[in-house]
């Protein structure tokens, strides 16, 4: 059977491309929201963290009806850090709409996608997006993509891919890239005619694939996937069952089904081929399983994820302002927290640590493991992390690491600065050219190479460099890469920090906190341009005596403290510091608190060297 009044699609880009404005006009001409209906922008973003960061973290469904056919659209995250999501969901829909910046053309995580998408043989619509821009470049974009599509082996059917030129903000469309088009009708027309209908036995005994969880504190753990056989039925007796047998097949119930409905889902009696449904009821239901008919048991292939790279070390807050500020602070929640968020990343890697009340917690990148962290933070946990590491590999009995494809954008006269840097950190430049009036900079960089590079390239390019990443696959140990060159100004004492204090040490580095902020002895209250650690009395008050000499009680002038965001503190931290994460508060410290035992672990450690 083939369910033409269905269309599943996914839309693919790299960061900063415009899906989520472009789902929005979709959904705006779709005739979702009434006329006089406020609308709020990047409306698919509906996590407080995603609108605060611009990006989005997880892949949402909706659903638009045109020409009496449903389009169920899939946004998905175009960072590679959440590439997961991106795997996982494209088993969901028959085609995708890959979407490239008319001036920045395809870049890193554009090749990763369309990869993945050709890999599982969908059909291709190629959107070529804000071609209002003043200085798009539609047609060398087109290009771009053709040569991309033959660099990956796609067939002669994905070669003739069909091209639409859109604004997403103007809510345009065109065919033709020198006409700007007055509304989405062509991309709509196009989604119709190009991309395939599903197919699938209404008749078969039932198969849904779990391609996504959500949770609801109300029905508990909430299944999406698409129907692939049979029909599924509120109040069904069900098997669930795991194609790698990961999990034993049990029975359940379906106790509520839905469908995608504009920005909501819509309660269904039932649904057959082809349809994208949500259903409530099944505990212990996890992605990747497949929902049978109870007589016949026939689990589907899931997608094998990519391994995750970089890994950090959760643990208990073991400081003196422990469980001041946090409503979760054992390591049993921890652990239950981090169990719940497997449920819902299938790239995310959790393992007991070999540190007493500790977690190895590994993903695909920094961003990836900072956003649970700030997550957790804001759900009122509190922990302490370590720096991020590497997961080296043994290839053959060869150790081995990973390795990044880097693509950088800076103005031309910043290029001398990256090039000095990548030299340090063991990058070899692969392509240079120029894009406008910037350069475009390819490099192979070991994922060491990149921990604490991003703040630096920012100082560097001064706020104007554009900097992306793209997971390649592993390589032989490319030798040390020297690490942070600066050391840490370090609290002496407990107390409060004072002015008098502050404007005594400012002269040695700058400083991380405010005058009458509570610090404790280990804590890192600054950075050092010099390479050792120094310890400083930052609560120090000034004596006070009948004497008085002038100018001394003039105002004290403090230099404006540098506050540190949680990914900046992840990169700014060596290898014998942590972050100490709460809800109120992002401290930096040693692991060794006591001064007098730190210098003691320290000269052990120069002695053994």
């Amino acid at each position: 059977m083939k369910r033409e009044d269905i269309r599943n699609i996914a839309i693919i880009a790299h960061v900063d491309h415009g899906k989520t404005t472009l789902v929005d006009e979709m959904l705006k001409q779709g005739g979702v929201y009434r006329e006089n209906q406020v609308v709020v922008e990047r409306v698919m973003d509906n996590n407080a963290l995603e609108r605060e960061r611009g990006i989005t973290i997880l892949a949402k469904n909706t659903a638009v009806t045109y020409k009496d056919v449903k389009i169920n659209i899939v946004d998905t995250p175009g960072h590679a850090d959440f590439s997961g999501e991106v795997e996982r969901i494209l088993k969901m829909v028959n085609g995708v709409l890959l979407l490239v910046d008319s001036f920045e053309g395809t870049m890193p995580q554009t090749r990763f996608v369309l990869q993945k998408a050709l890999e599982l043989g969908h059909k291709v619509i190629v959107v070529v997006n804000k071609t209002d821009k003043p200085d798009a470049r539609p047609k060398e974009v087109v290009d771009e993509v053709l040569e991309l599509l033959l660099d990956l082996d796609a067939t002669d059917e994905q070669l003739e891919s069909p091209v639409v030129f859109c604004s997403g903000r103007n809510g345009t469309a065109s065919l033709d890239p020198d006409g700007p088009g007055e509304n989405f009708i062509p991309l709509f027309d196009m989604i119709l005619e190009h991309s395939p209908a599903p197919e699938g036995d209404e008749t078969g005994d039932l198969q849904v694939l779990v391609s996504s969880i959500d949770y609801n504190e109300y029905v508990g753990r909430i299944a999406i996937g698409r129907v692939e056989r049979g029909v599924i039925k509120q109040n069904q007796e069900v098997m669930v069952c795991d194609y790698h047998g990961q999990t034993k097949p049990f029975r359940s119930k379906i106790v509520s089904l839905y469908q995608f409905d504009g920005l909501g889902k819509a309660p269904v009696e039932s649904a057959t081929v082809g349809d994208i449904v949500c259903f409530s009821g099944i505990e212990g239901v996890t992605i990747g399983q497949t929902i049978c008919a109870v007589d016949n048991v026939e689990p589907l292939p899931f997608v094998k994820i990519s391994e995750p790279t970089v890994e950090m070390t959760f643990a208990v807050n073991d400081s003196p302002f422990a469980g001041k500020e946090g409503k979760f602070v054992t390591s049993r929640q921890i652990r239950e927290r981090l169990e719940r968020e497997l449920l819902k990343d299938v790239s995310l890697r959790v393992t007991e640590s070999d540190q007493r009340d500790a977690y190895d917690v590994a993903g695909r990148g920094e961003m990836h493991l900072s956003i649970l962290i700030e997550t957790m933070r804001r759900e009122g946990y509190e922990l302490s992390v370590s720096t991020p590491r590497v997961l080296f590999k043994e290839i053959d009995g060869v150790k081995c690491e990973p390795m990044e494809k880097l693509v950088i954008d800076v103005p031309e006269n910043c290029v001398g600065a990256v090039m000095e840097k990548m030299g340090v950190r063991k990058a070899e430049l692969q392509e240079m050219h120029p894009v406008g009036n910037r350069t475009r900079l390819e490099f192979k960089i070991p994922s060491r190479g990149l921990f604490g590079y991003r703040s630096e390239f920012l100082t560097d390019t001064k706020g104007e460099g554009i900097l992306n990443t793209l997971f390649l696959g592993y390589v032989p140990y490319m030798g040390d890469i020297p690490v942070r060159t600066t050391g840490s100004l370090v609290a002496f004492e407990q107390g409060t920090a004072s002015a008098y204090g502050i404007w005594n040490v400012q002269d040695r580095g700058a400083m991380f906190i405010d005058p009458a902020t509570e610090v404790y002895e280990g804590m890192i209250v600054g950075v050092s341009p010099k390479s050792g650690d120094i310890n400083v009395n930052v609560c120090k008050k000034k004596h006070l005596t009948n004497t008085r000499a002038s100018g001394s009680d003039e105002a004290l002038r403090l230099v404006p403290p540098r506050h540190l965001s949680l990914e900046e503190s992840l990169e700014f931290i060596s290898d014998d510091e942590l972050v100490e994460v709460t809800p109120k508060n992002i401290r930096l410290r040693k692991r060794i608190l006591d001064n007098e035992l730190r210098a003691k672990d320290e000269a052990k450690r120069r002695k053994t060297n």
